[in-house]
């Protein structure tokens, strides 16, 4: 029985937004699949981690009275199609329990598994909260904190990204327990005080999914999961059960000594340096020594081997010398696009406080490192 006869494209591209959350190994096979539903109005890709579910879809314009339900591999349908030429036409075929993918000469028989046994996260009506705004606004405010989220850390709550909704502000914060990354919008009315931390998984899965424009994302929290519905996208995760740190109490409030600079200068510098920085190890250091009208960037090696770089500022204070990990500074230099950025410090023992000048909705608290 055919099932759907079309250009490569048109399903290529509906997989591709789907399978950004599925592994090719998988405690349950069926997870490794995607399911697809064709019924008269439209087609239906989903694909789940357990954890997290991302489905979209594309209007039916092949055989209206046939519907059907199939799960296939997704990677491995995603591959075949990409393999084959542009704008070839391409025709799915079921036999028994095997889907055929015909394209010219080119013939694949993938496994199929039953529609009934995919696993889909149960939807719930009503959020506890729910707030629309522009989906470049979020994907903004996703890049400058995501890079922050602690990996694999025992303390769960810290795998994952502190959604804040606050009066008229929507807060993002994430946290491994040695910086913090914070980041706010104005979402134009005040709202009801709710919070989830989303898990790190489902914040990059989201990061990349989102586009670059004014087009609406509607954000829905529920007691235990959360909805992104944009772009004819759905993503549904299950959100962490925990208490996240009180990140107030982490912002530095005495740090008086303050400079600007450049941050493409500052990056370029943090580059050159880490050449000759320890490569192998996880938490590199980096010395930063700031004296009057001067940011002298200095890293060493286990085989005594040293870099330096000076950088102008106009700094007018007591000298600081103060050790840092170079992959958090490099993070933040990476994923933020403002020219210029603020430090302002107490002394070698506290936490460096970065920000954005003219710019109260971001923050950056690293804390100093013993070398």
């Amino acid at each position: 029985m055919i099932l759907i006869k079309t250009n490569k494209d048109t399903l290529l591209t509906p997989l591709q937004t789907v399978t950004g959350i599925v592994e090719r190994r998988q405690t349950l096979p069926i997870l490794s699949n995607v399911l697809i539903q064709k019924n008269k109005e439209k087609i239906t890709f989903l694909t789940s981690d357990i954890e997290i579910e991302i489905k979209t879809s594309i209007n039916n314009e092949f055989s209206k009275d046939k519907p059907f339900a199939l799960t296939v591999s997704a990677k491995k349908l995603q591959d075949i199609l990409r393999s084959l030429p542009s704008n070839t036409e391409i025709v799915l075929t079921r036999k028994n329990d095997h889907l055929q993918i015909k394209s010219g000469k080119s013939i694949f028989n993938l496994q199929i598994l039953p529609a009934e046994d995919f696993p889909e996260i149960k939807e719930e009506n009503e959020p506890v909260a729910s707030i629309s705004l522009a989906q470049k606004e979020l994907k903004n405010l996703l890049q400058h904190v995501q890079f922050s989220i602690a990996q694999q850390d025992i303390r769960y709550y810290l795998n994952g990204l502190l959604f804040l909704i606050e009066d008229t502000c929507l807060k993002c914060i994430a946290t491994d327990g040695h910086r913090l990354a914070y980041a706010s919008i104005d979402l134009n009315e005040a709202k009801a005080k709710q919070q989830i931390i989303l898990p790190r998984k489902a914040v990059f899965e989201l990061t990349k999914l989102l586009n670059d424009d004014e087009e609406p994302i509607k954000i829905e929290f529920f007691n235990n999961k959360a909805r992104f519905t944009f772009s004819n996208i759905v993503l549904i995760s299950k959100i962490i059960d925990g208490k996240f740190p009180d990140f107030n109490r982490v912002i530095p409030k005495s740090n008086d000594k303050q400079f600007a600079l450049n941050r493409l200068d500052f990056l370029q510098a943090l580059q050159r340096v880490s050449i000759l920085s320890n490569q192998a190890e996880q938490f590199r250091g980096v010395r930063l020594v700031i004296s009057k009208d001067n940011l002298c960037v200095i890293c060493k090696n286990n085989e005594q081997e040293e870099a330096q770089d000076d950088i102008d500022i106009q700094y007018n204070d007591e000298e600081i010398d103060i050790s840092l990990n170079i992959n958090y500074l490099l993070d933040l230099l990476n994923n933020i696009s403002a020219a210029t950025i603020q430090c302002a410090f107490e002394n070698a023992n506290t936490s460096v406080l970065v920000t954005i000048p003219d710019n109260k909705d971001y923050k950056y608290i690293v804390m100093p490192m013993r070398i």
